[in-house]
């Protein structure tokens, strides 16, 4: 873990702490745990599971055509251009 220092009101800090202890956890879990869910809901995604999106796709889709390699600039263009 990477520690890391945050101001808070004082509002903020008495009812962190008063949640923390009415849910037995700690107020770091509460922050992380905020945190964790405001990343999922931006659908913000770091490198590392971009990538293995990515590999774990690569070789599912089929093509009837040949030179995909060659021409996808123009299969792109044609795609989002019709």
């Amino acid at each position: 873990m990477v520690r890391t220092q945050i101001q808070l009101t004082e509002d903020q800090s008495q009812s962190l702490k008063r949640l923390a202890s009415k849910e037995g956890k700690s107020v770091a879990e509460l922050i992380r745990n905020s945190i964790d869910h405001m990343l999922s809901m931006k659908n913000i995604q770091d490198e590392n599971e971009m990538r293995r999106r990515a590999i774990e796709a690569a070789g599912k889709l089929r093509s009837d055509e040949r030179d995909i390699a060659k021409e996808h600039d123009r299969y792109l263009a044609e795609a989002f251009n019709p």
